[in-house]
C-alpha cells in the first residue's frame, strides 16, 4: 500500500506555512514535502518537523526569483554563481529537516540549446559533488510546459539519458503521474520503463490536477501497480484541492494506516493564514 506524503505547497494552504506541518500531522500524514522552505528560518522549519514527528521527503534547491518567473537555474549558464550560492544556502535546511533528497529545477530554456544542455549537465555534476558526501540524492523531474511554459526539462528521454550519463545512484527521477499524462500519456508503460531510475513518485488527477480519483486517471489501479513494482518510497500528494484540503481528503482514508487523523479546522491555528505560493 502506498505511503503518502502531503505536499505543503499545494495542500493545507488554508494555514500559514509553518502551521501546515501540524495540520498535515493532524490529518494523519507522517511525511511531507514542499517546494521551498527559504522564507522561514531553518530553526523554525526544523522545530515544526520535530514537534510533529514528520519525515521531510524532499524540497527544491533555491530556484531564483519565483515571483518574477524563475523556475530554477540549472540550465542557465549566466546564473551559475547564483546557483552555487543556492547549493550553500540549502545545507542548513537539510540539517534542520533531515531530508535525504533535493530537487534540482532546470529553469526556463530551450532543450535544443547546446549551451543550456551543457549548463544543466554541469550543474547536476556540481550539485552531486557538493552533496554526495552528505548521502543526499538529487531528484530531477520532467515538468509539462502547459503548467510551466518554457521549462527546460520536459522530456523523459533526455531526463533518462542525463541520469544514465551521471552514472550515480545519487541521481534519480521524480515520476509525477500528472506531468507524465500531460507530456506523453502512456502512464504505466512509461512507469515500468523508467522504474530503474525513479527515486520519487507524485500523484494528482488529470487534467485539473486535483485530488486523485476525481478525473480521468484510475488512481486505484495506479496505486496497485506502484505496489506491484516493489517501490518502497513515498508518493507525494502534489495536487490542488478543489474545495479545501480537509474537505478533499476522503480519497485517502482507505490508504491511511499511520496516526489517526484529528482534522482540526484552521480557525484553531493562532498564526495568520499565508497566501498560497503561485505554482506555475
Amino acid at each position: 500500500m502506498p505511503v503518502f506524503a502531503a505536499n505543503l505547497s499545494f495542500m493545507f494552504t488554508e494555514w500559514s506555512f509553518i502551521d501546515r506541518f501540524s495540520a498535515a500531522a493532524d490529518a494523519g500524514f507522517e511525511a511531507v514535502e514542499f517546494l521551498f522552505p527559504y522564507e522561514c528560518s531553518p530553526e523554525s522549519i526544523g522545530k515544526a518537523v520535530q514537534d510533529n514527528d514528520l519525515e521531510v521527503v524532499f524540497f527544491n534547491l533555491p530556484a531564483g526569483n519565483w515571483d518574477r518567473g524563475d523556475r530554477g537555474l540549472a540550465a542557465l549558464p549566466e546564473r551559475r554563481e547564483e546557483f552555487r550560492r543556492g547549493l550553500r544556502d540549502v545545507i542548513p535546511y537539510v540539517e534542520a529537516t533531515g531530508t535525504r533528497r533535493l530537487h534540482m529545477m532546470s529553469g526556463r530554456a530551450s532543450l535544443l540549446s547546446t549551451e543550456a544542455r551543457d549548463a544543466y549537465r554541469s550543474a547536476l555534476s556540481e550539485t552531486l559533488q557538493h552533496v554526495e558526501a552528505r548521502g543526499l540524492t538529487i531528484l530531477i523531474e520532467p515538468i509539462n510546459q502547459r503548467d510551466m511554459p518554457g521549462y527546460f526539462l520536459s522530456d523523459y528521454d533526455f531526463a533518462l539519458h542525463t541520469i544514465t550519463e551521471a552514472g550515480s545512484d545519487r541521481v534519480r527521477m521524480t515520476y509525477d503521474f500528472y506531468h507524465r499524462q500531460v507530456i506523453a500519456g502512456d502512464l504505466l508503460p512509461g512507469f515500468d520503463r523508467l522504474f530503474p531510475v525513479i527515486g520519487h513518485i507524485q500523484i494528482a488527477s488529470a487534467p485539473g490536477r486535483h485530488e486523485p480519483g476525481c478525473e480521468e486517471l484510475n488512481s486505484d489501479y495506479i496505486f496497485q501497480r506502484i505496489d506491484q513494482s516493489g517501490y518502497a518510497g513515498h508518493v507525494g500528494c502534489e495536487y490542488r484541492p478543489r474545495h479545501g484540503t480537509l474537505e478533499g481528503l476522503a480519497w485517502i482514508k482507505p490508504y491511511m494506516t499511520g496516526r489517526p487523523p484529528q482534522l482540526r479546522h484552521p480557525a484553531h491555528v493562532a498564526h495568520p493564514i499565508a497566501p498560497a505560493l503561485p505554482l506555475v
